[in-house]
């Protein structure tokens, strides 16, 4: 995954914009997305689905598997926020919330309406703003997004765990998949019993092949006159496109004068 991420990040048809203006309309759009109105939240995604898919010519079946990954961890977490508990005797204090529910023993369970507002508010949230996460992601090398912070004055030390956590994401992922692949092709999830086995296997596995990554690195960066900042060059030439960055103002305008009407209808209905 890792190589593809890098591959579309440099390949991609928006490749030829400074990074920083799309670091820009990515955060500007990512701040809009926490404290935007659910409808708005939803115009985000979608823009910023557009932007990927057909202004950075990002595979849409790509794309899709990466919001997918994002709304099945929203599905596992779905239950403990629609479905609630409480005692029999506190029932007339949850009879409006209760959408459905059934008696077990002394206790009531049921289906909150609070619950299911709260679960669709964080899911519009989450998918605007893994919107704006995946555009930066596909279309700017990780590289070019660290350079960028440190010119406009982020910590070093910040950038440089950055781009190591990065790193490090993808060799515990790679390691792990391999792992599985030969405990799987040697019939070690054939049961529950071998399954457990084979887990915990690959788990201390996991850990000590990572820790032999780890001190890989640290000798080749010592080897190679290590002096406590890590260096990236690159030489690609970068070109502005008025198009574009018309485009993103007019739509970051508009957003916000809609979440402003939206808060309006909301005071008015109170």
């Amino acid at each position: 995954m890792k190589v593809q991420i890098d591959s579309l990040a440099y390949t991609n048809r928006l490749r030829s914009l400074p990074p920083g203006q799309k670091l820009s309309f990515a955060s500007i759009l990512f701040i809009l997305s926490a404290i935007a109105h659910p409808l708005v939240q939803v115009l985000i995604a979608i823009w910023m689905s557009i932007w990927t898919v057909i202004y950075a010519g990002i595979p849409a079946r790509t794309y899709f598997k990466l919001v997918y990954a994002a709304i099945f961890f929203w599905l596992t977490s779905l239950p403990a926020l629609v479905i609630n508990i409480t005692e029999l005797i506190s029932y007339n204090l949850i009879q409006k919330d209760a959408i459905a529910g059934l008696s077990i023993g002394s206790y009531y369970l049921y289906l909150s309406h609070h619950g299911i507002f709260q679960a669709a508010s964080i899911f519009t949230r989450a998918l605007a703003s893994l919107s704006c996460l995946y555009f930066l992601m596909l279309t700017v090398p990780f590289s070019e997004i660290l350079q960028t912070l440190r010119r406009i004055g982020c910590p070093l030390l910040i950038t440089e765990i950055l781009l190591l956590m990065y790193r490090f994401t993808f060799v515990l992922l790679n390691t792990a998949n391999e792992i599985w692949i030969a405990q799987t092709v040697r019939g070690g999830y054939s049961n529950f019993s071998t399954s457990m086995k084979s887990l915990a296997l690959l788990i201390g596995q996991l850990l000590k092949r990572t820790f032999d990554s780890y001190h890989q690195v640290l000798l080749s960066l010592r080897s190679r006159g290590f002096t406590g900042e890590l260096q990236v060059w690159h030489s690609y030439s970068y070109r502005q496109s008025y198009r574009y960055l018309i485009e993103a103002t007019i739509g970051c305008i508009s957003l916000i004068i809609l979440d402003f009407f939206e808060n309006g209808r909301i005071f008015t209905r109170i």
